[in-house]
């Protein structure tokens, strides 16, 4: 198994279990290499989209639970390199390396994260009144490496949008 794998898996055995997977067919191209989880947040889309677009906030919450990360680069622009690097509390470092490939205001953000694993995020924000319903889709290389990674994903996707809530409920914002 797959080492970064193995550090995620025994933080999804504390997490909690209340995702859902997506209909991600509008959004993917292969829906069995997608991984997707859903939920409405209590911040209008523009201040959802700001945690995204602000280097500074995303920082705070971008990765699972008790994670930080170090940006060395962040353009966050159609064709934009993001690099940084993600901090595990157990003292493991992981690189990583994306491009924003389609940005729309305050409604959708697609990156395509280009080191293993390859795959391609789709973010969409949809004003609910004075909430958003967030969509999160990862699109993998492939049905094999979306089956490898769903565990990882889902438990790490749902701590990230654990965190967002956090911040956009804080008064940092």
């Amino acid at each position: 198994m797959n080492p970064k794998v193995d550090v995620y898996l025994s933080e999804a055995k504390s997490s909690r279990k209340n995702w859902r997977r997506m209909k991600t067919t509008s959004q993917t191209n292969n829906p069995n290499a997608a991984v997707g989880t859903e939920r409405v947040l209590s911040a209008n889309p523009r201040k959802v989209f700001a945690a995204f677009e602000q280097p500074d906030q995303l920082a705070q919450w971008w990765g699972p639970k008790d994670f930080t990360n170090t940006f060395e680069q962040f353009e966050f622009k159609l064709g934009g390199r993001w690099v940084f690097v993600m901090h595990g509390p157990n003292g493991a470092n992981y690189a990583n390396e994306s491009v924003f490939r389609e940005i729309q205001p305050d409604s959708k953000i697609v990156i395509e994260h280009v080191v293993k694993p390859w795959y391609k995020l789709t973010v969409t924000l949809t004003a609910r009144g004075d909430q958003t319903h967030l969509g999160w889709v990862q699109e993998f290389e492939s049905p094999e490496v979306a089956a490898k990674m769903r565990p990882l994903s889902e438990s790490a996707n749902e701590q990230n949008l654990d965190r967002l809530e956090a911040l956009l409920a804080s008064e940092s914002l």
